[in-house]
């Protein structure tokens, strides 16, 4: 019959190899979120326009509409 101790050593090892087996599976989701956040810094300037290549294009926009609405004004002030 088993004694206290294999009882022990039994649920130490079975405790051990869950315990295995979480740190496994969060390892791998580690592994596979760093993956992601990489091809996301890859493929992101791709598809989105970033926020200061944006204002520098909405000011270039700005400055060419006063130049229009300036030679118009003068248009119609003729």
């Amino acid at each position: 019959m088993l004694d206290m101790n294999q009882i022990l050593e039994a649920g130490l090892m079975t405790t051990m190899a869950v315990a295995g087996w979480f740190l496994r599976v969060l390892w791998m989701a580690s592994q596979s979120l760093k993956d992601d956040m990489s091809n996301l810094r890859s493929e992101l300037p791709k598809d989105y326009v970033r926020k200061e290549d944006y204002r520098e294009d909405i000011g270039r926009i700005h400055e060419l509409l006063e130049k229009i609405y300036d030679k118009i004004d003068k248009k119609v002030d003729r």
